[in-house]
């Protein structure tokens, strides 16, 4: 009896996915989608790829998703009045009805992505709706409010996962079918994926995906600090409001599987030899002068081993594994499943970063998240830090540890490949 009752709440509380009318460049004005498109903006590699993207084109997204000015109120104003005289010289104009957006992404390895973007009706992580798995840095979700507040918009969906059922009526069917036709817009960036996006405003094929969807759950892939803004922007607006539902992009990893990746870090000010140092006795280190294809080789066989890390920024490689055994007993919490435990971006916090190296991991002026493993050694190279590579988690120890409700270390996954930010945003007066 508790078990149909249980089945039941979580049919009533499924994914809502809601039509929305989206702001879209005009290709007219813009010339090149290609070149107004972004990474999210998280992944810019800030500041190279941050003004490489200025640099291509004057309506570039960045401009909205990472303004730039002396102060976090001027630069979201900036970001404002960006968005304000791009919607009235048209450059962003808003489409005619309201719809759900089919998305595909391709590369040239033969990767295949297909989701629907949608407005998803925010949810509590205790309603079991869209399962967070990875803790949030608050001065990031602080600054992610401002500039959403500042610009009343979604400027770039979140990548949500959900795991299809296979039937006819199902969502895939529909976005299969679709992606036949004749796109709204097709480009490829300069990283070599196509792009291409179609607008869904037939009732019955918003019907279908919308009754499907309503029965399924979502794991939060891409987005974990937009998530929490949605969340904290719903909790300032009473409700009914737009602020109810954020923009995202849902993909069925049953019949699209992601790609994860691992999030690497820069100890900023920290040189390679003194990081090196306060390992002595209490981690294994090998000096690797091998490129660093080679090296990533060895960190892999060498996390199958057991938690491992490689060490750049003085022009080699030093592969630090076999942590000491009392010392991580000393520093990792005892009340989390051993899969938790035993997590290397686990083992990178609680007992390097904390204890070890004595780094806040919230403290941009002392750690940075980079995803690009080369950019990530360049830098360190260049600014005389260290740079700390992953080796990446796989899926499914990250769902199931979501589906338990833990939440595993900030930065822990890069799941992809991630929307581009410029192809649909969502403005929250419209």
């Amino acid at each position: 009896m508790n078990t149909a009752g249980h089945s039941e709440a979580t049919e009533r509380r499924g994914l809502e996915l809601t039509p929305f009318r989206g702001l879209r460049y005009d290709p007219d004005l813009v010339g090149s989608l290609a070149a107004v498109t972004s990474p999210p903006y998280d992944v810019v590699v800030r500041p190279d790829g941050l003004h490489h993207l200025q640099d291509a084109d004057p309506h570039n997204i960045v401009r909205l998703i990472l303004p730039q000015a002396v102060t976090p109120s001027a630069r979201n104003e900036q970001a404002a009045d960006t968005l304000r005289r791009w919607l009235s010289e048209g450059v962003l104009t808003t489409d005619p009805e309201p719809g759900l957006y089919v998305y595909e992404q391709r590369d040239g390895s033969g990767l295949l992505q297909r989701g629907v973007i949608g407005a998803l009706r925010l949810s509590d992580p205790s309603e079991g709706v869209v399962l967070p798995h990875e803790d949030v840095m608050p001065h990031v979700v602080a600054d992610r409010a401002a500039l959403m507040r500042a610009t009343s918009a979604n400027l770039e969906p979140l990548l949500l996962t959900y795991r299809g059922n296979g039937s006819p009526a199902d969502t895939t069917t529909v976005v299969e079918r679709i992606a036949e036709a004749p796109a709204l817009l097709s480009t490829t960036t300069e990283d070599g994926y196509s792009h291409r996006l179609w607008s869904v405003t037939d009732p019955t094929d918003l019907a279908r995906i919308q009754t499907d969807l309503a029965h399924h759950q979502a794991l939060i892939a891409d987005g974990h600090h937009r998530w929490a803004t949605y969340r904290r922007l719903r909790a300032e607006h009473p409700s009914p409001s737009p602020w109810d539902f954020g923009l995202v992009l849902l993909v069925d990893t049953a019949r699209y599987p992601l790609r994860v990746r691992a999030i690497h870090r820069l100890l900023h000010g920290v040189p390679v030899s003194d990081a090196l140092a306060a390992l002595d006795g209490l981690f294994r280190v090998q000096h690797l002068d091998v490129p660093l294809p080679e090296a990533l080789e060895v960190l892999a066989d060498a996390a199958c081993a057991g938690n491992a890390f490689l060490l750049a920024g003085d022009g080699a490689f030093h592969l630090v594994d076999h942590p000491d055994p009392d010392l991580l007993a000393r520093t990792i919490p005892a009340d989390r499943p051993t899969a938790w435990r035993t997590l290397d971006a686990t083992v990178l916090h609680a007992t390097l970063l904390d204890h070890v190296w004595l780094i806040p991991e919230d403290d941009p002026t002392r750690i940075a998240y980079i995803h690009d493993t080369a950019a990530t050694v360049r830098k360190a190279e260049r600014d005389g830090g260290t740079a700390v590579l992953m080796h990446p988690v796989r899926e499914e120890v990250v769902r199931d540890l979501a589906r338990q409700g833990v939440t595993m270390p900030r930065k822990s996954t890069s799941f992809g490949p991630k929307p581009a930010s410029g192809l649909v945003l969502r403005a929250l007066d419209v």
